[in-house]
């Protein structure tokens, strides 16, 4: 068996002639891409995985804003696909009239319980206020609902369930009316009864596709997720004994928001891959070391991979006593049916991270001691058996030796630490008195700006007054002309007038001459 090397996209394994062997040359913390046989499922994302007995077992997704109902299968010996085809548990499936034993379902979550398969929440046209619980059996694919009491949450999707002991815990989610929630529900599988968590401190933000994790069976850890303008990167925790809240600091590697994004513990490491922000993808496989609170990258693919989409699954798989992860599914611009596979290096190996800063390395520092306390008053020492040898006592001096030596190397690495931060401080102040004479500049300019603005404002003033008085002037003149016009029409009808009283007087002058000089002939 070989690798097939790729230039772009995670490599995929090249399968020998029964395809049993393809683990044998997996190196340590790299993702490789299972050469399946036969036929694949539909791409989808956003659908429920868990693995049961060296087999994946894939319910329900969406694709192309369609829901899924379908139960896939896929077998790590032979890297066969197949499928299942449900029965109704109930003879009153019949008679409803459905035509599908499971309804086409999204953003559920899914467990192992025994020999069954529990699936709750999640988008469906199934109408119903409440969360829904199904149960498959895997022996016999017998599928229906569980009948569950107490304070039954309201329905959701996008929650995160996690298993502890006997009890499913549930936080978050958004309901139909897209609500966003951030309550804690717990289902007890033992007697099938809800009840609501009254936790005392400041919860997490109200969110949806997130991912949760417990840690030592008692600390429920909540990473990232997103509200409808948001995309968180904070770890919030949750002690299940106490049901108080915190928010602790975390070391090592600083983490990018995200949603979307599956998880999956191996040990004391919870691994997290994929996830995005709606623009791009997260490309890198983040750790983090739920005892000491430190985020590492053990392996990235590249931003158009499959594997940094949102809406993906991961799981872990046992094959001949080494544990994998395996992711599938997923959206990032193109819907993915890959089936991806990792190795996961021992982390105890791994050096911890520098911390980003002294404040953070103090409080993870007072973290990790609380979960250290919390070990500690677990363990039985019997401090009489340390003084009873002097051999014994010989071995423990060594061991303190050891513990002084790895105490100055961890103080070395602290010295180192706080003179990053130092240089990181002194580069940001630079940036800062660059930002702040920047800022000034713009404030002369901003100052000056405003002065010209009121000047013009204030000959825009003067203006408007000068065109008052103008056509106050313009409405003067018009009364003017109106009154010349008048005293034109005057003198004219004046004029005929006097020309008219001139014509008549010389008419009458003229008639006494003519009298006058007939009456004088006519005597003589």
């Amino acid at each position: 068996m070989k690798l097939v090397t790729a230039s772009m996209g995670t490599e995929e394994i090249k399968k020998d002639v029964n395809g049993s062997n393809w683990q044998t040359d997996l190196a340590y913390d790299q993702w490789k891409a299972l050469p399946v046989s036969g036929p694949r499922p539909p791409a989808r994302y956003k659908h429920a995985a868990v693995v049961v007995d060296e087999k994946l077992y894939i319910i329900g997704g969406s694709r192309n804003g369609r829901h899924l109902s379908d139960v896939q299968v896929f077998d790590f010996r032979n890297l066969l696909w197949s499928n299942i085809k449900l029965k109704p548990n109930s003879d009153k499936f019949e008679d409803s009239g459905l035509q599908e034993v499971l309804p086409a379902i999204s953003a559920h979550n899914m467990v192992k319980w025994g020999n069954k398969i529990l699936l709750l929440g999640g988008n469906s046209k199934k109408l119903s206020d409440k969360i829904i619980v199904w149960v498959i059996d895997l022996e016999t694919h017998l599928c229906g609902i569980v009948e569950t009491s107490g304070k039954v949450p309201v329905a959701r999707g996008g929650q995160s369930t996690t298993l502890v002991g006997s009890r499913l815990i549930m936080f978050g989610g958004e309901d139909r009316s897209r609500r966003l929630w951030n309550d804690v529900n717990i289902l007890d599988l033992e007697t099938m009864t809800w009840d609501v968590v009254e936790a005392m401190q400041t919860p997490p933000a109200p969110r949806f596709d997130h991912t949760a994790a417990v840690h030592a069976e008692r600390y429920l850890q909540i990473f990232g997720g997103c509200s409808h303008d948001t995309f968180f990167n904070d770890l919030h925790v949750l002690d299940l004994q106490t049901m108080e809240w915190s928010q602790p600091q975390v070391q090592g590697e600083l983490v990018t928001p995200r949603a979307g994004h599956a998880g999956i513990t191996i040990d004391e490491n919870w691994y997290i891959v994929g996830g995005g922000d709606n623009k791009n993808g997260c490309p890198e496989t983040l750790v983090l070391n739920m005892s000491k609170l430190v985020w590492s990258v053990p392996t990235s693919v590249k931003h158009r991979d499959a594997l940094a989409s949102e809406g993906l699954s991961v799981c872990s798989v046992t094959i001949d006593g080494k544990k994998h992860l395996v992711a599938f599914g997923g959206y990032n611009g193109n819907y993915s049916n890959e089936v991806f596979v990792m190795m996961p290096k021992p982390r105890d190996s791994l050096q911890p991270k520098i911390f980003q800063s002294p404040a953070a390395a103090a409080a993870a520092a007072s973290v990790t001691a609380a979960y250290a306390l919390t070990k500690i008053d677990k363990l039985d020492f019997k401090t009489a058996e340390l003084n009873s040898k002097g051999a014994e006592n010989h071995h423990y001096e060594q061991d303190f030796t050891i513990d002084l030596e790895t105490l100055t190397e961890e103080k070395s690495v602290l010295e180192l630490s706080l003179s990053q931060v130092k240089t990181e401080n002194s580069r940001l102040g630079q940036e800062i008195e660059e930002v702040n004479n920047t800022h000034a500049e713009l404030s002369k300019e901003l100052h000056s700006v405003q002065g010209q603005l009121i000047a013009e404002r204030s000959r825009c003033f003067k203006l408007e007054a000068q065109i008052s008085e103008l056509q106050k002037k313009l409405e003067s003149v018009q009364s003017i002309e109106d009154e010349v016009q008048a005293l034109r029409g005057q003198k004219s009808a004046l004029e005929q007038d006097m020309e008219l009283a001139s014509s008549g007087q010389r008419q009458g002058s003229g008639g006494v001459w003519r009298w006058i000089a007939g009456g004088g002939g006519g005597d003589a």
